[in-house]
């Protein structure tokens, strides 16, 4: 039994994100749609906003109660992207990097010029993303790929650079930089040094954080046809791809292609294994786990000192399909980053694609959903949050040790809970490296703690886990810990370590750690033996006369009572019971009529051209457990109702 349990605690009493960190909504003149593509501030403190609607405006004094908005340029093409950079301002179009210019001084600008311009197979998913101000002023773009049209399902370069980052100077030279990106919507300079994020999809198990160097291979193959182009900085080939990871290019026997599902309990492959495979192959920094640290990871931006509390140097995500924020702690071990993720904010209007740091601290941020689906009640908007100065308890930092893990918190910790090690949980899991439509996590097991030493100040615990796996995901729940003097439970809970590296260093001892386990149960004496039955008060024992024996219906539950399989097992990341989100609500999945057993089928295995409307497909949840998911499915149905 956990701690909590034991005292009877809930989380229910502790503090939330709201408590510290408030979203405001910018007050935006009627008639005007923000679906924000790009934010960049400027230096006289005014926010550029950029919209997929092609539109670019200036916003005065945008942290007031009573914002101005002036339209700076229009007729663009879905821009996903802005920066400023010696007075003008540079945006990526669907088909070309542009400058901005405002040469007369009216407020709009005068000048489109084109810096570059790349072809199109004229595909609705060619979006393009940036720019990235490198630090010697040039620029970076990241380039989605498209998708078939028999095999809807994969992503392809149809023209050259789909699927690239690439390096353009001010004087219109493209230099191809990386490949292997699928949906690279969050390209972002971090301390001087290029990073981006990816969405979860075929060959991606899940969205994550990726640094970028000249010449990575970041996974998705699509690209490789353009490496024997000149400038490509890679060599491999899909040739030399293709004959080891096998594609899955199937046919039925009608000569059509076979979408690739997934396969459980197979002999799969994972990045790390392609990575042995392929020199180029980067590993992402940190994994952000699907349908709980976000499904369609967006913009990553540091955190600047002297905001957000004691956060100053960690990283921001923002996740578009959930509407939230994680935070990532990165750190370098054996030349290589990695680090945790956790959950920041969520409770955003729309889906979260772009951020800027405003002077006062706060952070702007810009949303849109149409056509991607999002959680939230609008398609578009932009917001702000701020903190209030108050210290949330929390994990400040997760690191690896030679033996475990070691957390900070922002307060200190009651040591009676930190001490016990049922307070403490951690389990490792890993994705498939696979065509499939992203990866269920697979050899999930649990890793065993066997001590916990706390600081004296309360502000540290170590623990020691057994068998620390390499390039696992390891998920860390400190359900149990109680912040000091108001007993408050942790905010966010869980992080989730992806550790590529096991440090170099001293372990602890066992004589220099608690291992007490209050979960461990104290065993009672045995009760004395019954009377025999025979005979009461004097009298012979009568057979008792057999009821009759009724029959029992099974109830659907409600969903107060799968609520919290709804969660553990992300499937409210996506679905609401009676509203669009994601994915379908679950009372329009009841109005198909599908038997229990049908509903776990398609968890294991989902079929998304089963529903045509909805952009993001559902991965594949084998993991499920049959008697949870025959609870959601029964659940599910009684919806019909």
């Amino acid at each position: 039994m956990a701690f909590a349990s034991v005292l009877g605690l809930s989380a229910q009493e502790s503090p939330k994100e709201e408590d510290y960190f408030r979203i405001r909504k910018v007050r935006t003149p009627e008639g005007i749609i923000l679906e924000v593509g790009g934010l960049t501030m400027l230096p006289n403190g005014n926010l550029g906003v950029s919209t997929r609607r092609g539109d670019v405006y200036i916003i005065e004094n945008p942290t007031s109660s009573n914002p101005y908005f002036r339209r700076f340029a229009s007729g663009l093409h879905e821009i996903l992207g802005l920066a400023y950079k010696d007075g003008a301002l540079y945006c990526a179009q669907r088909g070309e990097l542009t400058k901005l210019v405002d040469t007369d001084n009216d407020g709009k600008a005068d000048v489109y010029e084109t810096v570059y311009a790349w072809p199109l197979s004229g595909h609705y998913h060619e979006y393009s993303f940036g720019p990235i101000i490198a630090p010697d002023g040039s620029f970076f773009v990241t380039g989605n790929v498209a998708f078939g049209d028999e095999e809807w399902w994969r992503g392809e370069s149809r023209v050259p650079w789909r699927g690239w980052a690439v390096n353009i100077t001010e004087d219109g030279k493209l230099t191809p930089w990386a490949t292997g990106m699928r949906s690279p919507a969050g390209p972002a300079l971090l301390s001087g040094q290029f990073f981006y994020t990816e969405n979860q999809g075929d060959w991606m198990g899940s969205g994550g954080l990726w640094q970028v160097n000249k010449g990575d291979f970041m996974g998705h193959p699509a690209g490789l046809r353009w490496t024997g182009l000149p400038g490509s900085p890679l060599k491999l080939t899909t040739e030399q791809f293709v004959s080891k990871m096998d594609e899955r290019r199937i046919k039925n026997d009608q000569g059509r292609f076979i979408k690739p599902e997934n396969i459980i309990n197979e002999q799969y492959k994972t990045a790390f294994d392609a990575k042995q495979e392929f020199a180029e192959f980067r590993l992402p920094a940190v994994w952000l786990p699907h349908g709980i640290l976000g499904i369609s990871s967006s913009q990553p931006t540091i955190i600047p000192d002297g905001v957000f509390g004691p956060f100053a140097g960690q990283v921001l995500v923002g996740d578009q399909g959930m509407s939230m924020l994680s935070r990532v702690m990165l750190e370098e071990v054996n030349g290589e980053l990695q680090g945790a993720a956790i959950g920041f904010r969520s409770g955003f209007r729309s889906g979260v694609l772009r951020m800027a740091w405003a002077p006062d601290g706060s952070l702007f941020v810009g949303e849109t959903n149409r056509g991607w689906g999002s959680a939230g009640d609008a398609n578009e908007g932009l917001e702000r949050l701020e903190w209030n100065g108050n210290l949330p308890f929390e994990m400040q930092t997760v690191k690896a040790m030679p033996d475990g893990f070691e957390i900070t918190f922002t307060l200190p910790v009651d040591t009676a809970s930190a001490n016990d090690l049922a307070s403490y949980h951690v389990e490792s899991y890993t994705y498939k490296y696979h065509p499939v439509y992203g990866s269920p996590p697979v050899d999930m097991s649990s890793r065993r703690i066997k001590g916990v030493k706390v600081s004296a100040d309360g502000l540290r615990a170590r623990i020691i886990v057994d068998s620390l796996k390499q390039h696992y995901i390891h998920t860390i729940t400190l359900d149990g810990i109680r912040e000091k003097d108001k007993f408050y439970s942790l905010i966010h809970p869980t992080a989730y370590y992806t550790l590529h590296n096991i440090p170099q260093g001293i372990k602890l001892t066992m004589n220099e750690v608690s291992t007490k386990d209050s979960s461990i149960p104290v065993a009672e004496p045995a009760p004395a033996p019954a009377a025999p039955a025979s005979k009461q008060a004097g009298k012979p024992a009568v057979a008792s006369k057999a009821l009759p024996a009724k029959t029992v219906v099974a109830k659907a539950p409600t969903f107060k009572e799968v609520a919290g399989l709804l969660t553990k097992y992300t499937c409210i990341a996506c679905h609401n019971p009676d509203k669009k989100q994601i994915g379908p609500s679950y009372t329009e999945i009841a109005k198909r009529k599908y038997s229990n057993e049908k509903i776990v089928e398609l968890i294991y295995n989902p079929k998304p051209e089963n529903w045509p409307g909805y952009a993001t497909e559902m991965p594949p949840m084998p993991h499920v457990p049959k008697a949870d998911a025959l609870k959601i499915s029964a659940y599910i149905n009684s919806l019909s109702n």
